[in-house]
């Protein structure tokens, strides 16, 4: 038996049109589950793997209103939610001392609020489930350390990681709550920072493929981990080197000649 078999199941992942959500959303697909996607916009293409194509349903779930009818549409197209995956988020760079007011508060709302919206509208739905349900929240590395150039951003991402800690006692036992936290991804639209950083900083050298945040996204949602919650999964490529210390990489690997 395959323990990453997910036939049958039906997933949601907000945000899942392009960049990590649609790799999440592709992932589950060639899994065998049920994939509902959302976004603010039509996207051009849909996330599909063999012959199954996620389905679409337009929404900001920073509108709890959209984010309680994005679940109503789960409900009614597949019957159910048994995985949620809060995806849905990021920020423009944002020196703290000069962006305005609003966009501090959109930040907040994208990404702590709307997860918050979404969980508890898929929360009934998946306490009602024979088999409960899984939420998991895609966190960041920038909620666990300090976050110039992005307060709003990481201070957000550090309340979801709170969140989501504090929903897996409240919603126990049929409700499972997970986060991960992710590091550097390398999207379609190209890296958030230097990738000469990433490669100098990254234990791994190099930033996640959206691919591989997706298989974490797997796992958690597997048999395997079905008595994970509470818990947060960095997916980071080993943290972050200080950049006062000698990298122990250099003479561990030293170069080629």
């Amino acid at each position: 038996m395959d323990p990453l078999d997910l036939a049958g199941r039906c997933v949601v992942v907000t945000g899942g049109t392009r960049g990590i959500g649609a790799a999440i959303a592709t992932a589950f697909l060639a899994a065998g589950a049920r994939v509902l996607v959302c976004g603010r916009h039509e996207p051009t293409e849909l996330p599909r793997s063999g012959e199954g194509t996620a389905e679409f349903v337009r929404a900001d779930v920073r509108d709890s209103e959209q984010a309680a009818a994005l679940i109503a549409a789960a409900v009614k197209r597949f019957g159910g939610v048994d995985v949620l995956v809060n995806n849905a988020g990021g920020a423009p760079p944002a020196p703290a001392d000069s962006a305005s007011p609003r966009l501090h508060a959109k930040i907040l709302e994208l990404n702590l609020l709307a997860p918050l919206h979404v969980s508890q509208a898929a929360c009934p739905v998946m306490r009602e489930q024979s088999g409960g349900g899984l939420i998991l929240m895609v966190g960041s590395v920038s909620g666990a350390r300090p976050s110039p150039g992005a307060a709003a951003y990481g201070a957000a991402k550090a309340g979801l990681h709170h969140l989501a800690t504090s929903l897996a006692m409240e919603w126990a036992p049929k409700v499972r709550v997970n986060t991960l936290v992710v590091g550097p991804v390398d999207t379609a639209a190209g890296p958030l920072v230097d990738p000469e950083a990433v490669a100098r900083t990254v234990p791994l050298g190099r930033a996640a493929t959206p691919a591989e945040v997706a298989g974490a996204c797997l796992l958690l949602a597997s048999p395997l981990a079905g008595y994970v919650s509470g818990s947060a999964l960095a997916v980071h490529g080993g943290g972050e080197w200080p950049g006062y210390l000698a990298d122990p990489r250099a003479a561990a690997y030293p170069p080629q000649k």
